[in-house]
């Protein structure tokens, strides 16, 4: 299948046409009006520093469902202990900054969270889109996830940890939080080991999209109002 080129106009073909590995198309921008209507496709741009904007689509979609969350033994431990604070929208920038900075370390080259990237997500945090989740151990932050809200489903981005355990905790945290809002779904985009061990599973591109429409997210969504601020 062929990769759509995107122009000025606000626009992404069908996720049908996508490679079978994903991509969709190239080109476009980040303004929150193309990025919210991407999401709300169940489309998303992932792409290294330096290359064009790319958007994905992949088949099958990694999801969480907040009441399928796994919790070890050992985290079970973890929460009893109440080692971390646990807060919403605190520190957005920070965190953020967080998960380019691991990655950077982890990757060597760089990650494709660009300093493009992150003025997005922060503008989309701004107009109440975006949200992230901090854990906390006295006054330093040392683990949370971002990611965005529409309608009744959570698009994870990313997560960092600087010890053990402090992801995990956020995401759980996260997890609690959606369940009692009645959200459906967390979106993880991609399959990794880690977050199948978290209770994430594989399902069909055309399950998703039926789950994000069953989740009000479509071209006229709602952000969520019951999200903490």
């Amino acid at each position: 299948m062929a990769c759509y080129k995107l122009d000025d106009q606000i626009w992404f073909p069908p996720v049908e046409e996508a490679e079978d590995y994903g991509l969709l198309a190239v080109g476009g921008d980040l303004s929150p009006e193309r990025l919210l209507f991407a999401y709300s496709l169940g489309i998303f741009p992932w792409y290294n520093e330096g290359e064009p904007i790319l958007w994905w689509s992949p088949d099958p979609r990694c999801v969480l469902i907040p009441q399928n969350i796994h919790i070890s033994r050992s985290l079970h431990k973890t929460f009893r202990r109440n080692k971390f604070e646990i807060s919403f929208n605190r520190a957005f920038d920070q965190v953020i900054k967080a998960c380019r900075d691991e990655r950077c370390h982890r990757d060597g080259a760089g990650t494709w969270i660009s300093p493009e990237m992150q003025n997005a997500y922060c503008k989309l945090h701004r107009l109440g889109f975006a949200h992230s989740v901090e854990c906390w151990e006295g006054d330093k932050l040392v683990g949370g996830l971002y990611g965005l809200c529409l309608g009744r489903c959570f698009f994870g981005e990313s997560m960092f940890s600087l010890c053990p355990d402090a992801s995990k905790v956020a995401l759980v945290s996260l997890t609690r939080c959606l369940s009692a809002a009645g959200f459906d779904l967390v979106d993880c985009q991609q399959t990794t080991p880690h977050l199948l061990s978290l209770g994430a599973e594989e399902i069909s591109r055309a399950d998703f999209l039926h789950r994000l429409k069953k989740g009000s997210v479509g071209p006229e969504f709602k952000l969520k109002s019951e999200f903490p601020r």
